[in-house]
């Protein structure tokens, strides 16, 4: 499945970032919304695909940018040709090949030859097939506001989105429309929504603190699935109808030790966020709250959203109105060892700046004698730390439960 492979921050805040994803051109996917949580649309700060894609091209000597999904186009290479038509307005073109659509027209046309057949033959249809395109264009309205347009796939023309992102002094405010929208439920099964669109208020992230969080999502038209387990159940929160969020938390971060001495004269750190060794605890205690109107109410009649806990709920069938609300908290322990400088046995991972990570879920079950313990969804992955962008990092990752596989660049994001 796809995999968000994000900093420990990112998940402190208990809302569901976009997930990268192998699966479109657009490299992402929203998680299918939760009840109440996750907030499901939320969005972090990232760098577009686009930008990504351009990056590996100019400063690591990667003019194709490889990906993979079995349950999609299996093998695909990526470029991306950014143009600054102003100071202030960019545009794209994305190019994707599919590899074994490639491969196998290679072998018909082949095929074809032996035959008699002239290459020249269905040319077009086999292009359409392999390559795919998009276009893009990114416009700085101000130094605060900027308006991202993308479509993909324009040969076929099937999909597209706009984003307006402006910086509040205190919050991040996002407006997004998509046509269709991909989600991914927890079975890693990709679904289209028609339209969605969503407007998305969030608190500046900080260490320690008071934030907050607001979400609204109107989902129209319905839902197919994109690849995948085409027999499995829609998700209902992905049916047509219009639905509000509210999450308030406040968290607090100690530090029970931290060393900032014995690091390497003159030697600039492989990350300037993973530099000193500590023993660090999180804690967050919030509320959240949500409201639907429309199909995507009866969500909350699914057992399994709602046996968790003994939240607040109430559904009106008639008026296809729901409401829930919810406490939550959660503890973060972090340890490191290192001061990620050194070429050998630093940070505890490795060699110099490679590092290797393994990400999985584990849940416990008592009920269950024969399984009490349960790793899943396990994902492996290497990170080049680019100590020049102060605290960046490439990683290749890998799902075997799910057989996707992408490469991707990753900022420090809070």
């Amino acid at each position: 499945m796809l995999r968000q492979m994000r900093w420990l921050t990112d998940r402190e805040g208990r809302w569901e970032l976009d997930v990268e994803s192998p699966a479109t051109m657009e490299g992402t996917a929203r998680p299918v919304p939760g009840d109440p949580l996750p907030l499901g649309l939320s969005r972090g700060p990232r760098v577009t695909r686009t930008k990504q894609l351009d990056f590996f091209h100019r400063f690591m000597a990667s003019p194709l940018v490889p990906s993979f999904s079995a349950s999609r186009a299996g093998l695909s290479f990526h470029h991306a040709h950014l143009l600054h038509l102003a100071h202030n307005w960019s545009c794209t073109i994305l190019e994707q090949l599919h590899v074994q659509k490639l491969v196998a027209a290679v072998k018909e046309k082949l095929s074809n030859r032996q035959e008699g057949i002239p290459w020249s033959n269905d040319l077009k249809r086999h292009l359409h097939d392999v390559i795919s395109l998009g276009v893009g264009t990114e416009l700085l309205i101000t130094p605060d506001t900027a308006l991202l347009l993308e479509l993909y796939n324009i040969n076929k023309g099937d999909r597209g989105k706009a984003i307006i992102h402006h910086k509040l002094p205190q919050q991040n405010l996002t407006l997004a429309a998509s046509w269709p929208g991909l989600f991914v439920d927890k079975q890693g099964v990709y679904w289209d929504v028609p339209l969605s669109l969503s407007a998305d208020l969030a608190s500046v992230g900080s260490s320690s603190g008071l934030s907050y969080h607001l979400l609204l999502q109107q989902n129209s038209g319905e839902p197919k699935c994109f690849g995948g387990d085409e027999t499995s159940d829609v998700p209902l929160a992905l049916l047509p109808g219009l639905c509000a969020k509210a999450a308030i938390s406040i968290k607090k971060s100690i530090d029970a030790w931290r060393k900032k001495e014995d690091k390497l004269k003159m030697v600039q750190p492989y990350d300037a966020f993973l530099s000193d060794p500590h023993v660090s605890f999180t804690g967050i205690v919030g509320a959240v709250a949500s409201g639907s109107l429309g199909d995507c109410s009866k969500r909350i009649l699914v057992p399994d959203e709602t046996r968790k806990s003994n939240a607040f709920r109430v559904f009106h069938e008639r008026n296809k109105f729901a409401a829930f609300a919810d406490l939550f908290a959660s503890v973060t322990f972090t340890a490191q060892h290192g001061n990620f400088q050194r070429l050998f046995l630093d940070l505890t991972r490795i060699v110099g700046p490679f590092s290797f990570r393994v990400e999985s879920s584990v849940a416990i079950d008592p009920r269950n004698q024969d399984h009490f313990v349960r790793v899943d969804d396990s994902v492996f992955a290497i990170d080049w730390a680019l100590k020049v962008l102060g605290s960046a990092k490439a990683t290749a990752w890998y799902s075997p439960k799910h057989q996707e596989a992408m490469v991707e660049l990753r900022f420090f994001e809070v």
